[in-house]
């Protein structure tokens, strides 16, 4: 689904990410994982548009899409979402979700004046749409909620049905467990499971919390420095010794070698 070739983005001479090659698999919940300061946001906003790269290339399929901004790639199927949720709260949260579609009637200054029941009806299967998506993720009891009284857990819900409301072919997570409750990012792991087996979708989360990317996902890659580190299973890579020392750093990575070894 979206390739990365020798990619580097920098800001003036930190490399955030330098030299970053890896694939994400079509129809895979691929985890992407790595110490702060790894290069994994910034190669998120790359790929996704946000950031134009420094060198190095991005493809979806046999397509480059390199430095192609977010709303080209929206009507690609490209979306992310954020690690602070970008709702708008003046709105209630079917709202949000209605006004994701692009290019809707009521945009167009003719057809709200002169075809309002065109935009009506538009307008009815949207909100129908939306509380489909509402239901599927099990917070239809928000839908008249303003956004901004929600919690973080379910803003990260409602940023999930964004994508739910277009033909979303690859999503891009950015930690949808921070400051989430066990009993919340349970139910987005569910969610994201069930787009992915049931809708098609394909998945890139990036995620500190290992157990949910080993419930969830199946290939992982772990980043540090800018770089791509490790590729493999949830288990192959936390057992890696690179990732390890990534992780721990090689003086705490000795220190617990030694305290196993005299039990």
């Amino acid at each position: 689904m979206i390739r990365v070739e020798n990619l580097h983005r920098h800001f003036g001479g930190f490399r955030a990410v330098d030299g970053a090659t890896l694939e994400i698999r079509k129809g895979a919940i691929t985890g992407l994982i790595g110490p702060n300061g790894a290069g994994k946001t910034t190669l998120f906003n790359v790929i996704a548009g946000r950031l134009p790269p420094t060198s190095g290339h991005v493809y979806m399929g046999d397509e480059e899409i390199t430095g192609l901004p977010p709303h080209v790639l929206f009507h690609k199927g490209v979306l992310r979402t954020f690690q602070i949720a970008h709702e708008f709260g003046s709105m209630t949260v079917r709202e949000n979700l209605m006004m994701v579609p692009a290019a809707q009637s009521g945009e167009n200054l003719w057809d709200a004046l002169f075809r309002r029941g065109k935009v009506a009806s538009e307008e009815e299967r949207l909100r129908a749409k939306a509380d489909e998506v509402l239901e599927f993720l099990t917070i239809s009891h928000l839908a008249d909620q303003k956004a901004a009284m929600i919690s973080g857990g379910q803003k990260k819900l409602l940023e999930l049905g964004r994508t739910m409301m277009v033909d979303a072919k690859i999503v891009f997570l950015d930690e949808v467990g921070a400051g989430v409750n066990r009993t919340l990012l349970n139910t987005i792991g569910d969610a994201i499971v069930r787009l992915n087996r049931e809708r098609g979708y394909t998945f890139c989360v990036i995620e500190h919390d290992m157990d949910f990317i080993g419930r969830i996902c199946g290939p992982v890659i772990c980043m540090a420095e800018g770089k791509v580190l490790a590729e493999g299973t949830v288990d192959e890579v936390k057992n890696d010794e690179r990732v390890i020392e990534a992780y721990l750093g090689t003086g705490l990575k000795n220190k617990l070698k030694e305290e196993h070894a005299h039990g």
